[in-house]
């Protein structure tokens, strides 16, 4: 039973994380558009490649799916939402199997 806590708590703290991830990528893309941050600058380049290259193949799915609203992209928010839900719903079902 200790063993199934410690897994669910990795995997709840993994998902919180891949969430964080996302919003950072969202509010520096933000940034990047209201040119409050130079994209020439190196380090920003860098961490821009390397959040999208950790966040795109989640939101790839969820944009081929969502309708074209212009310059808005809902698809973070979608996918942050199936997060919380997952991250929500997968200890309940452990836990309910278990007591089963």
């Amino acid at each position: 039973m200790n063993t199934v806590a410690a897994l669910l708590g990795i995997f709840t703290m993994v998902v919180q994380l891949v969430i964080w991830i996302i919003i950072v990528q969202v509010v520096i893309s933000w940034l990047v558009a209201f040119n409050v941050i130079n994209t020439g600058n190196q380090f920003v380049r860098s961490l821009l490649t390397g959040l999208d290259r950790l966040t795109e193949p989640m939101l790839r799915p969820i944009r081929r799916v969502l309708p074209d609203l212009g310059g808005i992209d809902l698809s973070p928010m979608v996918l942050i939402l199936g997060l919380i839900l997952i991250q929500r719903l997968v200890p309940a079902l452990v836990f309910d199997i278990m007591a089963g």
